[in-house]
């Protein structure tokens, strides 16, 4: 059997960067026709926003029920889906209006979600993630997250581009890059220096967690818990030192 290639390491520079709520605990980030959907966490604080991308103002928001943690959000068709961290209970809004539909369950912990156009993808904090079906919300696979064969934990915030999955590993500056096929990563992207350290006030969990797309444009975006800024990023070619603005 040949030996596995190394997994490739990019670079990124920022194109654009735009405000960002810093009372925000980002943990979940899409965009679509022109807005910014974010959900925040903690308890009696969590929040589901859309959000103009060019200043960061709220148009809309609905403020989850206190007993529960926010997580990660995607849409799909008419409806936008969100997971709970640690109760296990999801709710289906409508995406225009934010008006509750559903409530949904599933067994573990709610992380990250995103979608391919086909079913929805969903981290929960273990190297699995699940797919599930987008109407039903029933698990109908998974795949194991793996770095050069070995397990990866704390796979956070989702975002599908271009045939793979991206994501954030929590408590890192990493973004990485999974084959949803095989979950094996195929490239990493150091996110670090991307906030400078005197903008990282707002203590441990100011961390990066938030990636989205907007397809059309092939813009990317990304942010962390808290940050001040939100950022519209390239990913330069492996090898090609980062262009950080500090």
């Amino acid at each position: 059997m040949p030996a596995q290639a190394a997994v490739p390491t990019y670079g990124y520079e920022i194109v654009k960067t735009y405000p960002h709520d810093p009372h925000a605990f980002t943990e979940g980030l899409f965009y679509l026709n022109g807005f910014l959907y974010e959900s925040t966490g903690l308890e009696r604080q969590s929040s589901i926003r859309k959000e103009k991308l060019e200043t960061g103002e709220v148009v809309q928001k609905i403020d989850v029920p206190p007993e529960y943690f926010g997580e990660g959000i995607v849409n799909w068709k008419r409806r936008l889906v969100s997971l709970t961290w640690k109760s296990q209970v999801g709710f289906v809004y409508d995406l225009a209006t934010f008006k509750l539909e559903r409530k949904f369950s599933y067994k573990g912990e709610g992380w990250a979600l995103t979608q391919d156009g086909k079913r929805l993808i969903m981290s929960d904090g273990t190297p699995e993630l699940r797919f599930l079906h987008p109407d039903t919300l029933q698990e109908t696979g998974r795949i194991t997250v793996t770095y050069e064969g070995k397990p990866v934990r704390n796979v956070n915030e989702l975002e599908w581009v271009k045939g793979r999955i991206y994501a954030n590993v929590w408590e890192t500056n990493m973004m990485i890059f999974i084959d949803p096929a095989s979950g094996e990563i195929t490239g990493v992207v150091n996110l670090a220096g991307l906030l400078s350290a005197s903008e990282q006030l707002a203590g441990p969990d100011s961390v990066l967690n938030g990636i989205a797309y907007d397809a059309a444009h092939d813009r990317l975006f990304v942010t962390g818990k808290n940050w001040p800024k939100l950022f519209e990023i390239r990913v330069l070619p492996a090898g090609q030192l980062s262009k950080s603005n500090h």
